[in-house]
């Protein structure tokens, strides 16, 4: 059963990644405007008072610096404001809209932006109890520091988010960090001009009750309690902290004015302003609407990369505990029971398209291998010298088959037919075997559950950084990876590069698929769903020559990729199944869903995510937790590379495989990913080779 692949060159969907990424970037990017992690700066007082006028200083409390003297307005006499800063909040606001209502007073309510898109049902609560909405910009930013442009930003986006939650405009502006009149310097001052300019009115304090400091209720109320029959506002807050005091205070406040004659109201009522406020028209609403969509969207998704950061992190932490246990398990039953070697004899298949610059250090290696062997070239109609130098070598124990280009799986189908031996070895076009690969290989067949065999495939080519992350990856994914699903009975793939074969047994399960771009992933698993065991031979080494561009090596992981995707989705129902099948189903493919594709795929927003903590956060946790990240890998690195006798100076190259590598790999996953759901069939991707996989 041969179905070829369609060779339709797959769409490109850097449009998609680049636009989520974007999206993702974009809510970031709002959520930390909205939190004051971008753009915010607060400034103390200057002292200097010089271009402040008399009677800004030394008038009420609501100041209109609109005409040419500033004209400002106090509440009546025994009149008292109650105003709230900073809220809503889901918490402390409901408490006091309660106090209030208990003792039929309204008050006027100072909202940010922000607090407001996350909470417009609080705001239509507010309206509804017959409180007054007023404006305390969108982010509590400091406008004293904040130029024209910061300025229209806090103000318009407050409008918007209003106009949506209570479907009402105000002209009533606290600017964050305002006392009372007597405290104005000039930069508040020019602060407040520009709200003038905008058509808006400053409202101060007469009193400040210092909440925000939790002085105890006593220290409250006192501070909340004016000191003569002059009109005053007060200067509370509702939200920015724990504000049990406050409600407790305000409790005992109002009662007390009352009993001596006081009216608690709202700025306007207390005042005797008019035309403060309207409704706003259609288009603002819609575009409050658009605000509100947003922010509640920016606050889900950075809610949950917090989430998914911690997850990573502890699903990290599992994962290296599981490696490294599985591992540990793994090296004590090799040293207790290492398989005596076998006589059988091998046939060894070399599937071969343009391999003309490998082929013969692969056929030389083979020949050399401590153990009776014949070797089967399948050229798949290469295009260059391949088959000649095959022929040209006169090799001895070396068989030539000619095809017409069919792929790899295909090749070997025809190899398995040619084979006269019951054990077989796979290798690549640009393998080579170590003398003892294939003995120890053979080896493992003394178990007559076994069906297959991986080998441990090491990287020839390491000069250069990619060939070094290139080498990290292969000792880290052969030498503990492949041990832990060897513990786990569950082994998802025996490398193209290097593995042994039952030939009845791949026989009877089809022989290799073709209708997968992993034929090997593919082989490996339908051997386990037949009921086969496949195990891990670490000491059957062969070197491969990895890619050596970046372009090299996005065409064999998005290859690799999409073929283990269309594998799993081949073999699904193994979930179901019983047996080796169901050890693969349960353990194997839930495994490589997990942190071969999911994690992958999150990957990218995750880094976004971190780099705006690093940005705009809190720097320190996030640079933990990057360096958790780094230490969680790390540390089974440095164990694998001592399992494999290797030096551990190309670990140098890990930390910055994070910024560049491990991206192109997410990438790879996404692209895969993407191209599996919209359906499009990939041709077989061949290397560039250069015939560097010699021994190191």
């Amino acid at each position: 059963m041969a179905r070829h692949l369609k060779a339709r060159k797959p769409r490109a969907h850097w449009v998609l990644l680049s636009a989520i990424l974007l999206a993702v970037t974009g809510l970031l990017a709002v959520n930390a405007f909205l939190t004051g992690g971008l753009g915010t700066e607060h400034a103390s007082p200057t002292g200097s008072a010089t271009g402040v006028p008399a009677a800004a200083r030394e008038g009420g409390a609501v100041i209109d610096p609109r005409g040419e003297a500033p004209r400002t307005v106090r509440p009546k006499d025994k009149m008292f404001a109650l105003t709230f800063d900073d809220g809503p909040d889901p918490e402390w606001t409901p408490k006091i809209l309660d106090v209030l209502s208990r003792h039929n007073v309204h008050a006027t309510f100072f909202v940010t932006g922000a607090n407001v898109a996350r909470h417009p049902g609080l705001v239509e609560e507010i309206e509804e109890r017959g409180h007054e909405i007023a404006h305390h910009t969108t982010t509590h930013t400091d406008l004293r520091t904040a130029g024209e442009t910061r300025t229209w930003l806090e103000l318009r986006a407050t409008d918007l988010a209003l106009a949506w939650a209570a479907d009402r405009t105000t002209a009533l502006v606290r600017p964050p960090y305002a006392a009372t009149p007597a405290s104005l310097d000039d930069p508040a001052w020019v602060a407040a001009l520009r709200l003038g300019d905008d058509g808006r009115l400053t409202v101060l304090s007469d009193l400040d009750s210092q909440d925000w400091r939790r002085p105890g209720v006593d220290a409250i109320v006192a501070n909340s309690t004016p000191r003569s029959d002059a009109g005053a506002i007060l200067l509370m807050h509702d939200a920015g902290g724990d504000r049990d005091q406050t409600v407790a205070a305000l409790d005992r406040l109002i009662p007390d004015l009352q009993a001596r004659g006081w009216v608690v109201g709202t700025v306007t009522e207390t005042t005797g302003l008019v035309d403060t406020g309207g409704r706003p028209d259609l288009l603002t609403r819609l575009g409050g609407l658009l605000l509100v969509a947003i922010v509640q969207l920016a606050e889900f998704v950075t809610g949950a990369l917090e989430f998914l950061l911690i997850a990573a992190t502890v699903v990290a932490a599992l994962r290296t505990i599981l490696v490294l246990a599985t591992t540990g398990m793994h090296v004590r039953r090799v040293r207790r029971d290492r398989p005596s070697p076998v006589a059988d004899p091998v046939t060894v298949l070399v599937p071969a398209y343009n391999e003309e610059k490998g082929i013969e250090a692969t056929l030389r290696s083979v020949l050399r291998s401590r153990h009776p062997v014949e070797v089967i070239v399948i050229d798949d109609g290469s295009t260059d010298d391949t088959p000649h130098i095959v022929a040209d070598l006169r090799l001895p124990r070396v068989r030539l088959i000619r095809q017409a280009n069919a792929g790899k799986a295909a090749a070997l189908n025809t190899g398995l037919a040619a084979a006269r031996t019951e054990l077989v070895v796979m290798v690549d076009g640009d393998t080579v075997l170590e003398p003892d690969a294939v003995p120890t290989l053979a080896a493992q067949f003394r178990d007559p559950t076994v069906g297959a065999v991986s080998g441990n495939a090491k990287v020839g080519n390491r000069d250069g950084l990619l060939g070094k992350w290139q080498h990290i990856e292969y000792v880290i994914g052969f030498n503990l990876d492949r041990r832990m699903y060897d513990v786990l009975q569950c082994m998802p793939t025996v490398p193209g590069a290097v593995g042994a074969f039952r030939r009845s047994a791949v026989l009877a399960v089809g022989g290799v698929g073709e209708d997968t771009l992993a034929e090997d992933t593919d082989l490996t698993m339908a051997l386990e769903r037949d009921g086969w065991r496949v195990v891990y031979s670490e000491r059957s080494v062969a070197w491969t020559e990895a890619p050596h561009t970046l372009g090299q090596l996005w065409k064999q992981r998005y290859r690799w990729c999409y073929g283990t995707l269309q594998a799993v989705w081949k073999h699904r129902h193994a979930v179901f199944e019983r047996g080796a099948a169901g050890k693969l189903g349960r353990r194997g493919l839930p495994y490589l869903l997990l942190f071969q594709v999911l994690l992958p795929v999150l990957a990218p927003v995750v880094d976004v995510a971190a780099l705006f903590g690093l940005l705009t956060g809190d720097a320190v946790a996030t640079t933990l937790t990057w360096l958790g990240f780094l230490i969680l890998q790390t540390i089974p690195a440095v164990i694998a590379f001592q399992l494999d006798g290797e030096r551990l100076r190309p670990l140098l190259a890990l930390p910055l495989q994070q910024f560049v590598y491990r991206q192109l790999m997410y990438l790879v996953v996404i692209q895969s990913v993407a191209t599996a759901v919209s359906g499009v069939r990939l041709p077989w991707h061949k290397l560039e080779r250069r015939g560097q996989a010699t021994r190191v």
